[in-house]
């Protein structure tokens, strides 16, 4: 009797795809010959490898009036969704959402928070608002304006809260 999955064929008569990686940077194709073990790896050059860091995103989104529960519970299931989020404060025709995104560079970290609300509007069942603000801030800068006395206000404790 053999076993198997459910439609699966037999051992040996499927085709398989075999797929190819990269060695890498540390690999060398033609090493010494007596080489041995002992020989040290070759180091990855550091500006090779992509250095992400931390970077602080305040989006805020406006639109028509929306009943504040809808959108907090909106808020609450991204929060949910999402745990990265720090803290959300909202009225019923604005929203402003604050978190660390961690990114290579200013760029990614912009392209990841702009697609944050019209990726899950629906999922999270948010209104159907507008991004009419987005800061991106290093965490340096971040709490240099908070050493400071200015910047963004402190956040209120992290969750979702009326304005």
């Amino acid at each position: 009797m053999r076993r198997a999955r459910p439609g699966a064929s037999p051992r040996g008569t499927g085709s398989r795809a075999l797929t190819s990686v990269g060695a890498g940077a540390g690999f060398d194709r033609n090493p010494p010959l007596g080489g041995t073990a002992d020989q040290e790896p070759v180091p990855e050059r550091q500006e090779d490898r992509p250095q992400s860091k931390l970077w602080h995103i305040t989006l805020s989104v406006s639109g028509a009036e929306t009943p504040l529960r809808e959108v907090r519970r909106g808020l609450e299931q991204l929060a949910h969704d999402h745990p990265f989020l720090l803290t959300s404060r909202y009225a019923g025709d604005h929203a402003e959402i604050r978190y660390w995104e961690e990114a290579r560079d200013l760029h990614d970290a912009a392209a990841v928070a702009l697609r944050l609300w019209g990726e899950h509007r629906s999922s999270a069942q948010l209104p159907p608002w507008k991004i009419v603000g987005l800061e991106v801030i290093d965490r340096e800068t971040y709490h240099q304006r908070i050493a400071e006395g200015y910047g963004p206000p402190p956040a209120a404790p992290v969750g979702v809260h009326p304005y």
